[in-house]
């Protein structure tokens, strides 16, 4: 999730700019946001998969301590999704006023 906490600080960074934004970098740091959302979510995929995959062969403790740490790492993709989407939204609504201005 490296590149992902990049694109956080980055859209926290445009946020906090209480300036006027260039129209350009509200864009841009959009566009970025939307594709680690997207990467975000395939890791999700990637990560349901596999629990699916680990709990349909569960035999034995290993199994079972890999299903708890890949639903655990779910859990941390999901709360990374939902404060991604939160912060774009808002993002989004900086870009549109600065848009019609």
């Amino acid at each position: 999730m490296t590149d992902e906490r990049t694109i956080f600080a980055e859209i926290e960074a445009v946020l906090a700019d209480r300036g006027e934004t260039r129209l350009d970098r509200l864009e841009h740091t959009l566009t970025s946001g939307y594709a680690a959302a997207l990467a975000l979510e395939a890791e999700r995929w990637r990560i349901e998969r596999r629990i699916a995959e680990a709990a349909a062969l569960v035999r034995g403790t290993g199994d079972a301590e890999e299903i708890a740490l890949l639903a655990g790492t779910l859990s941390t993709a999901d709360a990374d999704l939902a404060r991604l989407r939160a912060m774009l939204a808002r993002l989004r609504e900086r870009a549109v006023a600065a848009r019609a201005a």
